[in-house]
């Protein structure tokens, strides 16, 4: 079952973070209204006859996945007996809900499966993150993005390579400034002999890691094969963290043409066990720095 939602009120939750995204207010708004459906024991099925719309309608508007509408959220908020002063506040966050977010000019780029991810991570309390193939997104350097990329996008022409690319800085741009979460990165020992780009990128980019390792909002670990082996999760994963009371945590799996988004209580325990187990067993940053500067040997 998805993470239960506490009934806190998204007009405290919105004075708190006042820059919080627009996809993140819209599941805030949603938690909330699950929690207040729940709370007065109206099923989804009375709630989608309330709003003339059928029951799946209630489950993607409390889950995100749909566009809140003002008319729609106001007369549930009547259902469940919510004054009339509060029910105008909730319904300006609505309005800012459904306002462009900042990846949004990027057009064609963001597919609708990534646009969550973009759209939550910046308001994160910490992103934990495990790779086996290439370096997390969020610490790439450049010119070792433009390669994975356009390895992803063969077919793409140059302009929208240099578009994903510049996506890619601008999310690393707004992890590093100040009230972004914590980054905590498990890199599998592979990823660091993958010549991705070539000898050049490659040196460039770990000599970047050795930077990043000073970086107080970061934690890297390098993860062994051996470790891996014993209690890596199977593939990659983001397990993105939310403070206390602001929104259920999310595991986001990526596939080449899709992604899968999960909040079930039991598939959060499992992978946060699996990073937890992975993370104690991969090397310290400290004894990190030292195997990342043994592989940088090989690319002088």
């Amino acid at each position: 079952m998805p993470a239960s939602p506490q009934l806190v009120s998204p007009l405290h939750l919105a004075d708190r973070r006042p820059d919080m995204g627009a996809k993140a207010l819209a599941r805030v708004l949603g938690n909330y209204l699950r929690a207040l459906r729940e709370s007065r024991g109206i099923t989804p099925a009375t709630a989608g006859r309330h709003i003339r719309a059928h029951i799946s309608k209630i489950s993607r508007m409390e889950t995100a996945h749909v566009s809140l509408k003002p008319h729609d959220v106001d007369d549930l908020l009547a259902l469940y007996g919510v004054d009339e002063k509060e029910r105008a506040e909730i319904a300006a966050l609505v309005k800012r809900s459904s306002q462009p977010d900042w990846w949004q000019p990027y057009g064609e780029v963001v597919p609708d499966w990534f646009q969550q991810l973009i759209g939550l991570e910046r308001d994160a309390h910490l992103i934990r993150t495990y790779e086996t193939q290439y370096v997390p997104g969020l610490l790439q350097t450049p010119d070792y993005a433009r390669a994975v990329v356009r390895s992803g996008y063969r077919l793409a022409p140059a302009d929208e390579i240099e578009r994903r690319v510049q996506l890619r800085l601008e999310r690393q741009h707004r992890m590093f400034q100040p009230g972004a979460p914590v980054l905590w990165a498990v890199v599998e020992e592979g990823v660091l002999h993958r010549p991705v780009g070539g000898t050049e990128v490659m040196r460039e980019q770990l000599l970047y890691l050795l930077e990043v390792l000073r970086r107080p909002g970061v934690r890297l670990q390098i993860a062994s094969y051996e470790a891996s082996a014993k209690a890596g999760p199977g593939a990659a994963v983001t397990y993105l963290r939310f403070a206390q009371g602001f929104l259920p945590d999310v595991v986001y799996l990526e596939h080449m043409t899709s992604a899968v988004y999960l909040d079930r209580l039991e598939d959060l325990d499992k992978y946060r066990a699996a990073l937890d187990e992975l993370s104690t067993l991969a090397a310290t940053p400290a004894a990190s720095r030292v195997v990342i500067e043994e592989a940088l040997r090989r690319y002088e």
